[in-house]
């Protein structure tokens, strides 16, 4: 896995941006009900999109959190007095604090299913009855346009994604969340060049590829040889999921 805190510097600008971020934050507010006041958003990075979560609408108490450091002060700087360094796998919140809770690019990055659930469920915690989660699945799915890229990287070694669709329904539904709809996003700025992808190969990006791994030579040769080295792939699109909290004796509570 990438180290988060030497990334940071880098993040925003290596993974589109602004525009990626708008895109991002548009999707969890569709999803977000009209009467929500209190989001708390799980892993902000470095705030670029939470901060987005917060202008985009009044009213609502945007908190965001991240264990790694340098992610937590970047995330700081852009929304001073609301962002909180600590692990999702033991949010420092009470129960039911929040109407809703995101995990945008996270639940891909965790390599164990037992910390995967411990996640969700702590969202699932901290979550008010009434509310709903947000959060991404399907993460490394989406990155496969189709493209030439795509057709060289195929054959890499893969680990089982952490974050299908399935599972990640299953874990909410397992703390008591029932499913409440799904949107998508484009991935502003992350169509991929052959030459970035080499350079994403180099530092690590493919965590099954890391650096010095004695395949990772041979895929960089192979992208070397594609035509248009500079040209960027299609964007991928990634996929949200929401997931509602029932309230007691409600009809949705059984």
């Amino acid at each position: 896995m990438l180290d988060y805190d030497k990334e940071a510097e880098r993040y925003d600008i290596s993974r589109g941006g602004e525009p990626r971020a708008a895109a991002a934050a548009e999707g969890v507010l569709g999803l977000v009900p009209v009467q929500a006041r209190s989001l708390l958003d799980v892993a902000c990075g470095t705030g670029i999109v939470t901060r987005r979560l917060a202008a985009g609408r009044p009213g609502l108490r945007v908190t965001g959190v991240d264990r790694a450091p340098a992610m937590a002060r970047y995330a700081a700087a852009r929304l001073p007095g609301a962002v909180v360094l600590a692990d999702g796998r033991r949010l420092p919140f009470q129960d039911a604090e929040f109407d809703v809770v995101s995990s945008v690019w996270l639940l891909h990055l965790v390599e164990d299913p037992v910390d995967t659930r411990r996640i969700v469920a702590e969202c699932a915690r901290v979550l008010s009855p009434g509310g709903t989660y947000v959060t991404t699945v399907d993460k490394g799915a989406s990155h496969n346009v189709g493209s030439d890229i795509d057709v060289v990287l195929a054959s890499r070694p893969r680990r089982p994604a952490s974050d299908t669709d399935a599972l990640v329904e299953s874990y909410a539904v397992g703390c008591g969340l029932v499913p409440a709809g799904q949107a998508r996003f484009p991935g502003r700025g992350q169509g991929r060049s052959p030459r970035r992808a080499i350079a994403d190969l180099r530092r690590g990006w493919f965590v099954t590829l890391p650096p010095g791994h004695p395949l990772a030579d041979d895929f960089a040769a192979r992208l070397a040889a594609l035509p248009d080295q500079d040209r960027p792939r299609p964007d991928p699109a990634f996929t949200l999921r929401a997931f509602r909290k029932p309230v007691p004796g409600s009809f949705l509570a059984g």
